[in-house]
């Protein structure tokens, strides 16, 4: 058994692959015991991931909030607290909270054989987000 206290400090989501304020809470990264990575992240009203897909797939679980997941040519999926989704591997998808809502999840993915856990793509438009809509 090995136990990590406080695995990081909570960052700011980068700008280069989230819209609007978000924060990352680092729970683990993968690493020669596991090829798992792992965090809790917070978005506040508005803010989102960029399109993105895991090569191996995601699974989300959502903790807070109310919120979206969408995968590429489908319409957004509104999420909510206890619930759970899964991204199939290397499909493209965003995720984030509604306009009026915070959204948080944990977000768990595994790391393929070259170590690579998410291939970050280009800014969810404005137009597929439903608050332009």
């Amino acid at each position: 058994m090995k136990v990590t206290t406080s695995a990081g400090r909570t960052a700011p989501g980068p700008a280069e692959t989230f819209t609007g304020t978000v924060f990352v809470d680092p729970v683990r990264t993968p690493d020669e015991h596991t090829a798992i990575g792992c965090a809790h992240v917070r978005f506040a009203p508005g803010a989102r991931t960029f399109w993105h897909s895991h090569p191996k797939g995601q699974t989300l679980y959502v903790t807070d909030g109310i919120g979206y997941a969408c995968r590429r040519g489908g319409d957004p999926v509104e999420i909510r607290p206890g619930d759970v989704v899964w991204i199939e591997p290397g499909e493209e998808h965003w995720h984030g909270a509604t306009p009026d809502r915070f959204m948080a999840h944990v977000a768990m993915q595994q790391a393929d054989e070259s170590g690579t856990v998410v291939t970050w793509l280009e800014p969810v438009n404005d137009s597929d987000y439903p608050a332009a809509r």
